[in-house]
């Protein structure tokens, strides 16, 4: 009787230890270089801003897998619509910054719902050691139960579509493959690509890739890694490497590359459309 007990206790562990398994369990290179000052210096302090939504933006809440709550920034379409781009942060969290860029997808994309993740579970960074340590700190197993969360809060028959910047440029993509069937069109700024070619099989979408020439950590070698990857899983990728430092289009930098800003910004809208029907 004692064994029967030991037996289906452990079996009870192994349940809930494979409940709990994702496909991204490790933290990827982009968290392990947040540590880094010199990566830290390639940010610039946010510019001071507080959004005002002009479209009835409002944060949300929605359920995670792990038996959590979640939030995110979110616009509902004008019209019913059945598609949802999901905006993800760069590394200093759901800042005013990011909310407004989510404001400018959806007033140029047209009629989509947009959701902005709060990926820091309510934490935004002001100082570049503040978001080192909540994007080095950030459990990627929380991570992936947010994406989840919010694949299942847009419900089943949703088409969902990607962007982000910075660590929000990897979630972009990360999430896009989590979406499996219902993904359908990822853009991601300057992030760290998944690297497992079997992972990157998942993907139902192509995939268009704006990278910053200029910088060491998102490099051009990772960059054709990522290009020889996604041939090797047959999967679509455009790629466009600026002749810009990293983090270029970020929403919040000061010193952002306006006409790299501008040309990542055309190519982006015009992939979204040409897949979001």
């Amino acid at each position: 009787m004692k064994k029967i007990v030991i037996l289906l206790a452990l079996l009870a562990g192994f349940q809930e230890l494979n409940a709990q398994s994702c496909c991204f369990l490790k933290k990827d290179d982009m968290q392990l270089m947040a540590s880094n000052k010199a990566f830290q210096r390639s940010h610039k302090l946010p510019k001071p801003y507080v959004h005002v939504s002009k479209a009835g933006g409002e944060m949300m809440e929605f359920s995670t897998p792990d038996g959590q709550k979640a939030r995110a920034f979110y616009i509902k379409a004008a019209k019913p619509s059945q598609t949802t781009l999901f905006v993800f942060q760069e590394w200093w969290g759901l800042n005013d910054h990011i909310k407004r860029e989510a404001e400018h997808f959806y007033s140029t994309l047209g009629n989509v719902n947009v959701m902005a993740i709060d990926m820091y579970d309510g934490k935004v960074a002001t100082t570049r050691e503040d978001a080192g340590k909540y994007m080095g700190e950030a459990n990627p197993a929380r991570l992936e139960a947010i994406i989840k969360g919010a694949i299942q809060h847009v419900g089943p028959k949703a088409k969902i579509a990607t962007v982000g910047w910075c660590f929000g440029g990897g979630l972009s993509l990360k999430a896009s493959i989590l979406a499996g069937k219902q993904g359908v069109a990822c853009v991601m700024y300057y992030g760290m690509p998944v690297k497992d070619v079997n992972e990157l099989k998942a993907l139902n979408t192509d995939v268009l890739g704006l990278f910053a020439g200029k910088e060491q950590w998102i490099s051009p070698k990772v960059v054709s890694e990522f290009q020889d990857n996604m041939k090797a899983a047959g999967k679509n990728l455009q790629v466009k490497s600026f002749d810009a430092e990293h983090a270029f289009a970020n929403p919040s930098n000061p010193a952002f590359d306006k006409k790299a800003t501008e040309e990542a910004w055309n190519m982006a809208i015009a992939f979204f459309k040409e897949r979001i029907k």
